[in-house]
C-alpha cells in the first residue's frame, strides 16, 4: 500500500550485527512507481547482507544519495556524510584534478551499509581497488554498455564472446546485470598494475571482443562514432575514480532494479528488470551470494598486456574528454 506524502513514519531503531543505525523517516517513499520505501530498501539490504559487504568490502565508495526519493534530486557523495558514527571506516582519497582530498565510506560490515541507507544512499559506487593502496586495482571490471539502440540479446550473445575468450584465458569472470540494460563481468586480478596498466589491458581484452564480433561490438572512443546499435564494451571503467554499481547495489530508477549476480548460464533466459529490491530477497535466500567465490583466485593479467603491446595501445587516458 503506497504511503501517502507527509506519513513517513516514527524513528526506529536497528542492531546490525550489534551496530545500533536509527532509521528516520522509514515509511518515507523512495519508489513510487512501486510502492517501496525507505525501511523497505533498508529490509533488501539487510536480506543480502553477505553478498552487498562482499562486494563493497574495503574499497573506497561513492555514494549515490536520493534524500527525496529516486524521482527527485540525486547527490554524487564522495566524502562521507557529516553525522557518521566513530565505527564507520573511511579512506582518505586525493584527487588530483581539484587538488583536494576526501574521506570516503569503508565498508566493512553491514551496519555501514545501512547507515548509508538511512543517510538516503540508494546506490553504492565502490572503487575497483581496496583502502590499503587505492592505487592499485585489484578487480578487473568488463562494462557491456548497450548504445542506445541495441537489443539486450546482443548484450546476451556479446557475453558469451567474453566468456569463451576467458576461458582460453584462464580467467573465471563474475557476471551481474548492471541494473539497467546491461551485463558486468568482474575479474578479480593481482593487485600488482596501477590504473593504467588495467585499462591498458582492458583495451587489448575489448578489441579482442570486438574482433570476434565484428558486427555487434564497438570499441570506438567518441559516442557520436558509435553504431547506435551496438554494444560498447567500456573499457574506460577501469580508470582511477571511475565506479560502477557493486553488486546487490539497488538502481536509482523507479523500478527498483537491483544489479544482480548471475551463472553464466543463466545469461541466455532473464530480462534486466527480473531483479529488484522484491524478488532478490528470495533469490538470495534461494542461491546465496553467486559472487561468493570472487576472491579465491586472483589472476595476472600479463597476457593482455602482451596483447596490448601487439597492438600498439597507448596508456595515455583521455576518458575525462567525454
Amino acid at each position: 500500500m503506497l504511503t501517502h506524502v507527509g506519513a513517513q513514519g516514527e524513528p526506529i531503531q536497528l542492531d546490525v550485527e550489534g551496530k545500533t543505525v536509527r532509521i528516520s523517516s522509514p515509511d518515507r517513499v523512495y519508489f513510487p512507481e512501486r510502492g517501496e520505501t525507505k525501511l523497505d530498501l533498508v529490509n533488501y539490504y539487510l536480506s543480502v547482507g553477505d553478498g552487498i559487504v562482499r562486494a563493497l568490502r574495503d574499497r573506497p565508495c561513492m555514494l549515490h544519495r536520493f534524500p527525496k526519493g529516486v524521482t527527485e534530486k540525486k547527490v554524487h557523495q564522495k566524502r562521507l556524510p557529516a553525522g557518521a558514527p566513530d565505527w564507520i571506516e573511511t579512506c582518505e582519497i586525493f584527487f588530483p584534478r581539484y587538488g583536494r582530498t576526501a574521506d570516503e565510506l569503508c565498508v566493512t560490515e553491514l551496519g555501514s551499509v545501512i547507515w548509508a541507507v538511512q543517510m538516503s544512499t540508494v546506490e553504492f559506487h565502490p572503487w575497483n581497488s581496496r583502502r590499503f593502496d587505492p592505487e592499485v586495482p585489484d578487480e578487473w571490471r568488463i562494462d557491456l554498455d548497450p548504445m542506445p539502440d541495441c537489443p539486450f540479446d546482443r548484450i546476451q550473445r556479446v557475453a558469451h564472446v567474453v566468456e569463451e575468450i576467458l576461458d582460453e584465458l584462464g580467467m573465471r569472470g563474475f557476471p551481474k546485470t548492471s541494473g539497467g540494460r546491461g551485463l558486468h563481468i568482474y575479474v578479480r586480478i593481482a593487485p600488482e598494475w596501477g590504473f593504467p596498466q588495467v585499462r591498458r589491458a582492458a583495451l587489448a581484452f575489448a578489441h579482442e571482443v570486438e574482433r570476434r564480433a565484428p558486427s555487434e561490438v564497438t570499441t570506438m572512443w567518441w559516442r557520436k562514432d558509435r553504431d547506435p546499435t551496438a554494444v560498447f564494451v567500456d573499457y574506460n571503467q577501469n580508470t582511477r575514480d571511475h565506479t560502477m554499481a557493486s553488486a546487490y547495489s539497488v538502481r536509482g530508477n523507479p523500478r527498483a532494479t537491483v544489479s544482480a549476480p548471475l551463472r553464466w548460464n543463466e545469461i541466455d533466459n532473464i530480462t534486466p528488470d527480473d531483479f529488484t529490491i522484491a524478488t532478490m530477497p528470495a533469490r538470495f535466500a534461494e542461491l546465496g551470494d553467486l559472487h561468493a567465490e570472487i576472491d579465491d583466485v586472483a589472476y595476472r593479467i600479463d597476457t593482455l598486456l602482451d596483447w596490448a603491446d601487439r597492438d600498439d595501445l597507448p596508456e595515455d587516458d583521455n576518458s575525462e574528454l567525454e
